[in-house]
């Protein structure tokens, strides 16, 4: 039985004419992975070339650049560790960034956790305050930066660059934290508390073992950015004694390369890239973890 609507709302094709049928879209899988895969050797082949030119001598990278070397020369590396001042660097390097680090992600998930759980007035304003800290270009600061920290006597010690980095680290990390704490359930908290645990307890019992892909995922991002940083060490560190490991790389370029020892050079280089390289190794499986919890929260 037909009604008054069906009458209204059937409309007969016009002569002639087709019905259109929605074409489904076509995936070029092929396409993606030749892009990622020459992607991924643009990427790789300089890391692998450096690698092997730090086993040849100074005559075989300059005469065949592209070929394994004869024999690996494994002494470049504990030339370019003792000579160059690199394991120095090295040293310096660990301490600055390791100690900034653990300031980072211990400042960075209280903030971050304050700002998702406890509502207070200025709330959003203190947190869009540290997002904004991510659009501020650090050369802009430099010179006000320097001066602060030459007027607190930290100019080029470890506590000053440890104090700098942290800074500089801290608007990211509670930016990517936030989302994690925001999403984590409301009832195990609730149950925690009337279990008679404290807000402190609450923090480090309940909530941040929740949060550990998150903590993950930030730190290895924090350790990257702070291990390769050049420019706020170059400003704020000027003792050569003191020297981090981008700053240590520099000097050796320059020397090295008057000098022509560019094995020597290539070992420096090497040697700077292994931590990082590491680190991406041992955790890439939290990266990606953290980064899709991050994306579903």
């Amino acid at each position: 039985m037909t009604t008054v609507a069906d009458h209204t709302t059937r409309t007969p094709p016009r002569p002639g004419s087709h019905p259109q049928v929605a074409r489904p879209t076509r995936d070029h899988p092929a396409a993606a992975h030749l892009f990622l895969v020459g992607w991924g050797l643009l990427v790789t082949l300089p890391l692998l070339w450096a690698v092997v030119s730090s086993l040849k001598t100074d005559r075989e990278i300059l005469t065949s650049p592209w070929t394994l070397p004869a024999v690996p020369r494994f002494d470049n590396w504990s030339r370019a560790w003792s000579q160059a001042s690199i394991g120095s660097y090295f040293l310096n390097s660990a301490i600055v960034v390791g100690s900034a680090l653990v300031l980072t992600m211990l400042l960075g998930a209280l903030l971050a956790y304050a700002l998702a759980r406890y509502p207070f007035p200025g709330n959003r304003i203190v947190y869009h305050l540290f997002v904004a800290g991510m659009l501020f270009p650090v050369f802009l600061a430099l010179v006000p930066l320097f001066f602060v920290v030459e007027q607190l006597g930290l100019l080029g010690t470890y506590p000053g660059l440890i104090l700098v980095y942290t800074a500089y680290a801290l608007p990211f990390t509670v930016f990517f934290l936030h989302a994690f704490f925001r999403g984590l359930p409301t009832a195990l908290a609730e149950a925690a508390f009337l279990d008679g645990c404290s807000h402190w307890g609450v923090f480090f019992r309940v909530m941040l073992p929740l949060a550990r892909p998150g903590l993950v995922s930030i730190a290895i991002f924090n350790f990257l950015g702070l291990w390769n940083q050049y420019l706020l060490p170059l400003v704020l560190n000027p003792d050569p004694d003191r020297y981090v490991l981008a700053q240590g790389l520099a000097a050796l370029s320059v020397s090295q390369g008057y000098r022509s020892d560019w094995s020597g050079l290539f070992a420096g280089l090497t040697i700077a890239m292994l931590p990082v390289l590491a680190a991406y190794v041992l955790f890439q499986r939290q990266i990606r973890t953290g980064l899709t919890a991050g994306a579903i929260r």
